[in-house]
């Protein structure tokens, strides 16, 4: 009680004064921060007229401990071309919630936090002149550019904080895809004196690792939990088929448009059902566009719906601002003049359809390689998995785990999971976490962890905050008070 009262205190403190203030730290490269040194901030030209920018805030419980250094966390947002500062920061686990109050289960308990908007192009990263061709095109090239803004970051006056800690990539949804990439990029620049950094790890949750994977996944999970009949089941199993034999011949733009059509599809035959908790049904106007759809039979509003499918993950974590405006109102208004470094004209979006566009050929690209390189070269990876997900269901997810070629697959697999519990300490805390029930489940074996968080759709920390923070605390070892 003690430690959430100091965390309480001190957030209570930004949200009501240090908010506004700001503070200097790097005026060449475009940067600020409170003058207590808690927050920095600031943009990094990662390419000619190429900008991206980064937040990282230094934890009230840090700890300093010789044995066990105090970690940092990297979050990557998915989309693509969804904010990591404004969604990662301010809905999932940053110190404040959307409404500017703290947040209990924040990870800043436990980590301290690095935020980017990534790829650039994203929320308040930008190319000058809106130039696409200045826009990452690949996952490749998404995670060169993230690694270039690293290099600079850990050589700027934000080093002997970053340098001393060790780094975990922490990611949700696409944003899987670049954790992987970016930490295979990165290790090369640790390796060749370019980064001194020390990456202890990498987390992916509900993460598009195998696109193929999960969408063969839909149509039997929606049968099992009753949200498709036979009909159903065989409309979508024939679409998903038909995805994966796109893939097989490499028609990965293609493979994109079936995936639309699936999406839409799903929508139809399952009455709008909500990709991201199952239990849930999407009261989106785009859903219920696809819903009249079903009943008119307009096949042709199908084909001018990609758009919306692309959008869908930024709207849903939309949805759950109870803010008046909007994260986008917020975003503009009281962050942007906190900041006080944002261009003039440039805004804060929710989803950037120009760096989705961007990236059109690598979206239904696979990265499972990526993974079986870093468990061979041994960073230590972790995926998670919420239990109610079906854009990234769990079923997809075990699928492309089995296709690992790492050593040690055979042996994780015949692991005893065990079951987690949320118990933070004292009698109390265990009398509710044992009245709660169980929250999780692990497996693990050598490097690879596997999580599946119970009662949580695709964005975890805001479905069940407490077993993912238990999940962070576990992976980091974060030093206790």
């Amino acid at each position: 009680m003690e430690l959430l009262r100091s965390v309480v205190a001190l957030l209570l403190l930004l949200c009501c004064g240090a908010l506004f203030v700001l503070r200097s730290t790097d005026a060449a490269g475009g940067g600020g921060g409170t003058p207590d040194g808690s927050e920095q901030w600031g943009y990094v030209e990662i390419r000619p007229k190429a900008h991206m920018f980064w937040w990282l805030y230094r934890s009230p419980q840090r700890v300093e401990n010789g044995s066990t250094p105090w970690p940092t966390v990297l979050w990557l947002q998915g989309g693509p071309g969804a904010s990591g500062v404004g969604y990662g920061n301010f809905m999932e686990i940053g110190p404040l919630d959307t409404n500017l109050k703290p947040r209990a289960s924040t990870w800043l308990a436990k980590a301290d936090l690095l935020f980017v908007d990534n790829p650039v192009g994203t929320g308040f990263s930008f190319v000058e002149g809106g130039n696409r061709t200045l826009l990452a095109h690949t996952d490749g090239e998404a995670a060169r550019d993230l690694t270039t803004l690293l290099c600079k970051l850990y050589r700027r006056n934000t080093r002997p904080r970053l340098q001393g800690s060790p780094l975990y990539i922490v990611a949700e949804s696409y944003g899987g895809k670049f954790a992987v990439t970016t930490a295979l990029s990165a290790l090369k620049a640790i390796h060749a004196g370019r980064l001194a950094a020390n990456l202890a790890g990498v987390a992916l949750g509900n993460s598009w690792i195998s696109p193929e994977d999960s969408v063969l996944s839909w149509g039997p999970l929606l049968y099992q939990v009753s949200r498709v009949d036979e009909n159903g089941l065989g409309r979508c199993d024939r679409l998903a088929k038909q995805i994966s034999a796109q893939l097989e011949t490499t028609e990965f733009e293609e493979a994109e448009k079936s995936w639309n059509d699936l999406e839409n599809a799903v929508l139809e035959e399952a009455n709008s059902i909500d990709f991201y908790n199952f239990l849930k049904d999407d009261l989106s106007e785009d859903a219920a566009v696809v819903a009249a759809a079903a009943v008119q039979r307009q096949r042709s509003l199908a084909s001018s719906s990609l758009g919306k499918s692309r959008r869908r993950y930024s709207s849903y974590l939309s949805s759950k601002v109870t803010r008046e405006g909007g994260l986008s109102g917020l975003m503009n208004t009281v962050i942007k003049d906190k900041l006080r470094i944002i261009p003039k004209n440039l805004s804060w979006g929710e989803q950037s359809d120009d760096v989705f566009e961007a990236l059109a050929g690598d979206f239904m690209k696979p990265r499972i390689h990526e993974v079986d390189e870093l468990l061979k070269l041994r960073v230590n990876v972790t995926i998670y998995s919420g239990q109610l997900d079906l854009i990234c269901a769990t079923k997809g997810t075990l699928d492309w785990v089995q296709k690992l070629k790492w050593d040690g697959l055979k042996n994780f697999t015949s692991s005893r999971r065990v079951p987690l519990y949320c118990n933070n300490g004292g009698e109390a805390a265990a009398a509710a976490a044992a009245a709660a029930g169980t929250q999780a489940f692990l497996k693990s074996y050598k490097n690879l962890k596997f999580y599946w968080i119970l009662g949580a759709g695709h964005m975890v920390p805001i479905d069940n905050p407490c077993p993912a923070l238990k999940m962070l605390s576990d992976i980091t070892q974060s030093p206790a008070r």
